[in-house]
């Protein structure tokens, strides 16, 4: 089945960076494009990030473009996020999925937390 393993949060002040990774398991990594989301206390969960199966193509939330950027290693079927120049409103539970616009999978993994403050 579907399994997807986030990983890399943690506590980083403002203007920090984090690497989040994403391991998945359980479809076709390699054809499938992917996507990093994040989900706020109180807040609707978003897309932050996506990209396509042969990282032809990425695109990004208006709120993390500049700062963030998606990759993936189809060899290790890990999709991975790096986020710089963090702030405060970057704090959320970041998951991944399969998918370009809208998720694939039911299934969500536990996520991963990030909390910028100083």
């Amino acid at each position: 089945q579907v399994q997807l393993v986030e990983s890399g949060g943690g506590l980083v002040q403002p203007g920090g960076s984090l690497r989040l990774s994403c391991a998945a398991s359980g479809f076709t990594f390699s054809r499938s494009a992917m996507s990093w989301y994040r989900q706020a206390p109180g807040k609707e969960r978003e897309l932050v990030a996506a990209i396509a199966w042969a990282s032809s193509r990425t695109k990004f939330a208006e709120s993390v473009k500049g700062r963030f950027t998606i990759s993936r290693d189809n060899a290790k079927n890990t999709v991975y996020l790096q986020m710089n120049s963090l702030k405060p409103e970057d704090s959320a539970m970041y998951y991944c999925n399969a998918g370009w616009d809208t998720p694939l999978y039911h299934y969500w993994g536990q996520g991963t937390q990030v909390t910028v403050s100083s």
